[in-house]
């Protein structure tokens, strides 16, 4: 059966001055799917997203979201076709509470326009219901933990609505056991119809919960292919792994079958 691709993009590329931060890559996302983005610090990864995003301008190329081109779209009307993103370092409205946060989600995202008040809220509680904050909605956000800022980053995009959600580094700086947790709550995600693009460090996550790996380095494509077939490319493991890792993680792998 043949996949149907949901984004795409053609030779995007990022200069900043003489530096190309992303360098003509060529993406597809197919929807249903969780894709692993992964490559060593400063490949351009966060950029790439943000190029598709618009909270960045491209610089050359083409993006594609249902067969339509949407290059160079601001970042709002990119989040109203159903598109979405966490950030890298948390961005929460720290003066206001958990749902009054997730709230903007719910008002500016896919279906905001569509929505009253009274259903956003109500779609709200049900978004921080499923991220398991629930007893938290009242709280400030610089009232939280790390581990719930990044749930908080979580339910301020799914409050949007998506169709495709860019996750990048959700589970930087969890424990083991958090990182578990984070892992079911996204695969439960995916469930629900959303087709994720994952930003990730932890190998763990990137095996346990992705379909496909996409390999960046340098702003250009290293790889592409399954986990298991990426974590063992010489390429990837010379640009991004070492092989001690690869060694240690084939074991620790092997181990968890």
């Amino acid at each position: 059966m043949e996949k149907t691709i949901l984004l795409e993009t053609k030779g995007a590329t990022k200069q900043f001055g003489g530096l190309a931060a992303v360098d003509n890559v060529d993406m597809k996302i197919y929807q249903g799917e969780i894709l692993g983005l992964i490559g060593p610090n400063g490949a351009g990864k966060t950029t790439f997203v943000n190029i598709i995003t618009g909270m960045l301008p491209i610089t050359k190329g083409k993006v594609f979201y249902k067969g339509k081109e949407i290059t160079g779209w601001p970042s709002f009307r990119v989040g109203r076709l159903g598109l979405s993103r966490t950030f890298q370092i948390v961005k929460p409205f720290r003066g206001m509470t958990v749902r009054e946060n997730v709230a903007v989600g719910a008002m500016f995202g896919h279906k905001g326009q569509t929505r009253s008040a009274r259903e956003a809220l109500e779609h709200v509680d049900e978004v921080i219901e499923f991220v398991g904050m629930a007893h938290l909605r009242d709280k400030h956000a610089d009232e939280l933990t790390l581990p719930y800022l990044k749930r908080l980053e979580l339910a301020k995009s799914l409050a949007m609505d998506p169709e495709l959600l860019f996750l990048d580094e959700v589970m930087a700086g969890l424990n083991t056991k958090e990182i578990d947790a984070a892992m079911a709550l996204v695969q439960e995600v995916n469930k629900r119809g959303v087709t994720l693009l994952v930003i990730e460090h932890v190998m763990k996550a990137i095996v346990g919960i992705t379909e496909r790996v996409f390999v960046l380095n340098f702003g250009k494509e290293l790889a592409q292919g399954k986990p298991q077939e990426v974590l063992n490319n010489p390429r990837v493991i010379e640009a991004y792994l070492g092989e001690k890792f690869v060694k240690r993680f084939a074991r620790q792998f092997s181990s968890q079958q």
